[in-house]
């Protein structure tokens, strides 16, 4: 079969023009959509590659990793902005800067620290990302849910999802913790978009139940037990990076959401279409429905994520042990 390979003639359109193809020639491993070398080289300095099939870069990241680390961990954890100090709580294995891991983004948001953490918590094993990829940083979609199809393929089956969000719920106060009971993902892109791969999840998954049911009722109960009092939402999915105006809250709280981020769904539904079951958590770190005349700004909502981490990190270490 034939396929068209990208070329780069350096004596006619010069050094700048092709640094992407360089970049690939020298550091092919380095980059989410790199490829194979097929040819380097001759007079005029061409550079040809041919791009790797998802399938491809999937099995190439996981091998990496398994080589790395020996152990299947059965739990993911993805952690979200000014959440990433469960990792702490891990009882570390192994540590991999995402820089290192072949065809992975790296994080470029304040608060997500681009780190792969592999260890165990509660006596489970666990791989969780301390910094995750977003749509607004300019990954394509696929790229920002490889990580969790990447989990897939180490073995994970249950991922636990934490992020920050903004409050519509009138009855919501920034430091609360919402359980995500359903999002909605209308408003930004699906992940599953192009060609299907079988040996990742069907065509057509149904997402009519994308959070696990059993775990919602399970973590309701660790933070009665715990003594934290959680609320139960829908998750309104956005592409960020602006936080919304006011009129977008509304109709967005018209639509039935109880809190907006700029993550999760995308890594929901690649999960779901993995065949993974999911379990999500927000920290409510600004109300979005509100009469004051203020702005909101992302430090803001790190301290307020800051300041409900613990309790976020009581409920899902227990939630993990009773897995």
């Amino acid at each position: 079969m034939s396929q068209k390979v990208a070329k780069c003639n350096i004596t006619q359109f010069g050094r700048s023009a092709c640094r992407p193809f360089l970049s690939l020639y020298l550091h092919p491993f380095k980059y989410p959509a790199s490829g194979k070398i097929f040819s380097s080289g001759h007079q005029n300095h061409q550079f040809s590659f041919m791009p790797f099939t998802i399938l491809e870069q999937l099995q190439q990241t996981s091998q990496f990793i398994k080589d790395k680390y020996p152990y299947q961990p059965e739990v993911g954890i993805v952690l979200g902005s000014g959440l990433g100090n469960l990792s702490s709580e891990i009882d570390v294995e192994r540590e991999i800067d995402y820089s290192e891991i072949p065809h992975f983004p790296v994080s470029t948001v304040e608060g997500h620290h681009g780190k792969l953490v592999l260890g165990k918590i509660s006596g489970k094993r666990v791989v969780a990302m301390n910094g995750r990829f977003h749509y607004y940083e300019g990954y394509a979609a696929q790229q920002v849910v490889f990580p969790i199809r990447m989990m897939k393929f180490l073995g994970v089956s249950t991922l636990l999802i934490s992020n920050a969000a903004g409050g519509m719920n009138s009855s919501f106060k920034v430091g609360d913790l919402m359980i995500i009971s359903d999002h909605i993902s209308l408003f930004t892109v699906n992940p599953l978009i192009g060609k299907n791969h079988e040996e990742i999840g069907l065509r057509f998954p149904d997402m009519s139940d994308p959070y696990n049911k059993q775990l919602i009722v399970k973590a309701r109960k660790i933070a009665g037990d715990l003594n934290i009092a959680v609320k139960e939402g829908v998750y309104a999915g956005v592409t960020g990076p602006t936080f919304e105006t006011r009129a977008e809250y509304r109709l967005l709280h018209i639509a039935g959401g109880d809190a907006v981020g700029m993550s999760t769904v995308q890594e929901v539904i690649a999960a779901v279409h993995a065949g993974m079951q999911v379990f999500a958590m927000s920290v409510i770190t600004d109300i979005g429905i509100r009469e004051e005349e203020n702005t909101i700004t992302h430090e803001e909502v790190l301290y307020a994520a800051a300041e409900a981490e613990p309790k976020l990190t009581a409920i899902f270490k227990q939630l993990i042990a009773e897995l």
